[in-house]
């Protein structure tokens, strides 16, 4: 009973996450979900094509179940990367489609297993696995790129929030830059100021 429980919830907070992704490329031009803004390179739809590829191997051939379409090898040196960024002849529509597939599949391989059913992860050092410690990953690994997608979205246009319903009033520029002073202050102030209670 505990084990179905927790089965479903992990599942529907992953399910949740994935719109989240695909939530951050709305009311955006296909430069903007593409343009790198981190040094790195990191953008809106390299994240979730990186996604796609990541979900359809832990919830595929984790579990000899493997997702039918071609996708790119992590263990392919000459494509390591490849997945974190669209080209110019991958189009949105392509993308978001193969997530889409990819969450069919896993929702699939989800409900014909156990919570405990075994899996192989050869990239990992402790490869034995079962269906719960893949899920918590996927949620873990959904959530952090989630929250990068929180950040590429806000330097584009200011929107926060995790949904349409749940989205951030937005605030003029002036209060923004009123309060980035404030924490700008808070920060200097933190360096002058006497730590007590620190021991070395």
């Amino acid at each position: 009973m505990i084990d179905d429980v927790a089965k479903e919830y992990l599942h529907s907070d992953l399910r949740e996450l994935r719109e989240v992704m695909l939530w951050k490329l709305e009311g955006l031009g296909e430069y903007e979900i593409r343009r790198p803004l981190t040094q790195t390179g990191t953008n809106l739809l390299g994240l979730v094509k990186h996604l796609a590829l990541s979900e359809s191997r832990y919830f595929g051939e984790v579990f000899d179940r493997p997702f039918a379409e071609p996708l790119p090898r992590w263990d392919d040196l000459g494509q390591r990367g490849a997945d974190m960024w669209a080209t110019e002849h991958e189009t949105r529509e392509e993308i978001i489609g193969r997530y889409r597939r990819v969450w069919a599949h896993s929702d699939a391989t989800i409900a014909a297993l156990d919570i405990d059913s075994p899996g192989h992860v050869p990239w990992w050092p402790r490869p034995r696995v079962m269906l719960f410690n893949v899920l918590v990953h996927l949620l873990a690994e959904t959530s952090r790129h989630a929250g990068h997608a929180d950040i590429l979205r806000e330097q584009l246009d200011g929107s926060t929030g995790t949904a349409a319903d749940y989205a951030t009033r937005q605030r003029d520029a002036a209060f923004w830059e009123v309060r980035r002073i404030q924490i700008e202050q808070a920060a200097a102030a933190a360096v002058t100021k006497p730590q007590h209670g620190l021991r070395s």
